[in-house]
């Protein structure tokens, strides 16, 4: 689309504003990442609730997400299938995605995003051991221009996003979105928000992203 060409220098900007913000120092640099793929694949393995937020700011819905690995034995990344449902209407979730987690090098990591075809037949299946029994990645359709590139950052989070303008989108008018996204041990933060090519945001969030608090499954 002709309109990415004109933000291609916002690419590179983007990638040198998260290195910097998550490599820290020249001596925390020379150590090395505290944390790796391990501690990032466990820590968006779960449940998730936005109440808490939701109950402080009514401009955030009360949001479920779940998150499970599957293809446990495939041996080209960690592979997530993931839920997002509004709290009171669970069993029909209004997002459903499957991730790939793949360690670039030492200090980068790209979660690639998929979609379902007919995803509702899935709907719940975050609930079976073997969420996504009979489906294979090759029938996935990949999102491309929506990797989410993260960094580690200390030994508490990962932090990251999409860069530039190259994840398409055509909701509610928009012609391409962004995902900016904070990984710790018990919460989530992740702000998704679409623009049209004037660069206005059209949908998403306004304020700020969404915080989903790490919660037990029979919370939900």
């Amino acid at each position: 689309m002709e309109f990415k060409h004109k933000h291609l220098f916002y690419s590179a900007l983007m990638m040198s504003v998260l290195v910097l913000i998550s490599c820290g120092g020249p001596q925390e640099q020379q150590r090395g990442p505290a944390i790796g793929m391990e501690e990032l694949s466990a820590w968006l393995t779960g449940s998730f609730s936005s109440t808490e937020q939701a109950s402080r700011d009514t401009t955030f819905f009360d949001v479920c997400l779940e998150m499970v690995p599957i293809w446990e034995n495939r041996d080209d990344g960690f592979w997530l299938y993931v839920e997002q449902a509004i709290s009171d209407s669970q069993d029909e979730p209004y997002r459903q995605r499957v991730y790939q987690l793949l360690q670039l090098n030492d200090t980068t990591f790209q979660s690639t995003v998929y979609m379902i075809n007919e995803p509702s037949r899935f709907a719940g299946a975050w609930k079976n051991e073997d969420p996504l029994e009979g489906l294979t990645p090759d029938s996935l359709t990949i999102r491309e221009g929506c990797e989410i590139i993260m960094f580690p950052r200390g030994d508490s989070v990962f932090v990251g996003g999409t860069l530039g303008d190259f994840c398409e989108s055509n909701l509610n008018g928009a012609t391409w979105a962004t995902s900016i996204v904070r990984v710790y041990p018990d919460m989530l933060y992740t702000w998704d928000r679409g623009f049209d090519e004037e660069g206005n945001q059209v949908w998403g969030a306004v304020k700020g992203g969404y915080e989903f608090r790490r919660v037990e499954q029979e919370a939900h």
